[in-house]
């Protein structure tokens, strides 16, 4: 929807300003399922821990109930000792820290301490029914864990043991406990959230890098391709103006239409095969060849060229044995060569040497043209550059072509000065074992 305020600006959001929000919104989400799938983690694993804890906790509270009850109940002799005496709290032993109470089947105590909240009438009827009953109840506001089981009182019938323990230190020992995963977990979440975005920010750098390079490569194939259409389209205008111009005398025209079609045909097969590199379509044979007799090969129909344009071509070969693609590597040669005869003056030399030297087979192509400008040369081989004052014809595409063919041919290429003038492009490749 567009704006129609007075003063408001309907323009699109510049490139670089969309790029930047796109990043930002992967980045949040990025740091969002980092801090979301550490709080899983850390939820299941604290709630794991509490539970195994709580539970060891817990069977070892009941063991010192079952301690007690089995220390109570040892023997006909020693029961008969406890009815003689109270049953109050017991210190040291199995069963420390508990009291116990014997209460008869009409649910009085008839023997130990008075305590309010005990005995626990639940627990006394579960126990009556057959069986023992374990439960946790309040006694007089202090949390306990009581035993109940069923016992045989001489002269009295069946009667109900019970055995409680306070678990208040049990309480705080978890709580304690929860204070600390909780603490420990937040902490580790706000670590994953800072760690998540400082990793998310390093792992977009290639993404922002890649987008920066797929605007600029579009700008800049626009720019290519704005050029000779314009002069097409200038050239097709002066033709209609004269409709009734004999053929014979639009030869300049057509001239001229037809290389600018060359120059488009050229930069869209460049562009086309950048494109199938870039998705990682273009397949290299993998043959044994030499490399010498792939120079020779490639240079006699460029040697036409440099005539042309007033210079000469050498070829100084020597074996140079090597494992590649014979289309691609003769499209390498021919792109390093062409590039040198554009740079090369009337009467220069564009010498191309191949040797077999310190386990490399190493292909140079020399030039007397002006050379690099230092400030120029790390730029060589991106796509659609240009140096300032580069001869026209070229679609600013074949040097990042031969460095990929390089690249995929397991070589290196590097572009350097000439001590004597010109400049130097040297292709290093692994010689054939």
């Amino acid at each position: 929807m567009r704006d129609l305020r007075p003063g408001a600006s309907n323009r699109p959001p510049a490139a670089g300003v969309t790029d930047a929000r796109l990043l930002e919104r992967v980045r949040r989400r990025l740091v969002a399922w980092s801090a979301a799938t550490t709080l899983v983690v850390l939820v299941v694993l604290g709630v794991a821990f509490y539970t195994v804890v709580a539970r060891a906790v817990e069977q070892g509270s009941v063991a010192q109930l079952h301690a007690r009850v089995d220390d109570l109940t040892a023997g006909r002799r020693a029961f008969r000792a406890a009815l003689n005496a109270p049953l109050g709290v017991q210190v040291g032993g199995p069963g420390a820290g508990t009291f116990a109470l014997l209460v008869g089947p009409a649910g009085q105590v008839i023997l130990g301490p008075d305590v309010t909240g005990l005995p626990v009438a639940a627990g006394v009827a579960a126990a009556s029914a057959g069986g023992e009953d374990i439960r946790t109840a309040d006694v007089s506001g202090a949390p306990v864990r009581v035993l109940s089981v069923p016992v045989s009182v001489p002269g009295a019938g069946t009667a109900v043991l019970q055995v409680a323990q306070f678990i208040t230190a049990e309480r705080q020992i978890l709580n304690t406990l929860l204070i600390v995963l909780v603490g420990g977990g937040l902490l580790g979440l706000l670590a994953a959230i800072l760690g998540g975005a400082a990793y998310a920010s390093r792992a977009l750098v290639p993404i922002r890098d890649s987008l920066r390079r797929q605007r600029e490569f579009a700008a800049d194939a626009s720019h290519e391709l704005r050029t000779p259409l314009a002069v097409i389209r200038a050239t097709v205008d002066e033709l209609e103006q004269r409709p009734d111009r004999p053929i014979a005398t639009a030869g300049a025209a057509l001239g001229d239409i037809r290389a600018e079609v060359d120059h488009l045909t050229a930069l869209v097969d460049d562009l086309l095969l950048l494109a199938r590199t870039d998705s990682g379509a273009v397949a290299l044979e993998r043959l044994p060849l030499d490399l010498a007799g792939v120079a020779e090969e490639a240079i006699p129909p460029l040697a036409g060229l440099a005539q042309r344009g007033g210079a000469s071509v050498l070829l100084d070969p020597e074996p140079a044995p090597i494992v590649g693609d014979p289309g691609r590597l003769h499209q390498l040669v021919t792109i390093l060569v062409d590039n040198a005869i554009r740079h090369s003056p009337v009467g220069g030399h564009v010498t191309v040497r191949v040797r077999a030297e310190s386990g490399r087979a190493v292909l140079s192509v020399d030039d007397e043209g002006p050379g690099i400008r230092p400030e120029d040369l790390p730029r060589v081989f991106d796509r659609f550059w240009r140096a300032e004052g580069e001869p026209s014809g070229g679609t600013g595409l074949g040097l990042s072509i031969a460095s990929w063919l390089a690249a995929h041919h397991d070589a290196t290429i590097e572009a350097l000065n000439r001590p004597e003038g010109g400049a130097r492009f040297i292709v290093r490749f692994p010689l054939r074992s």
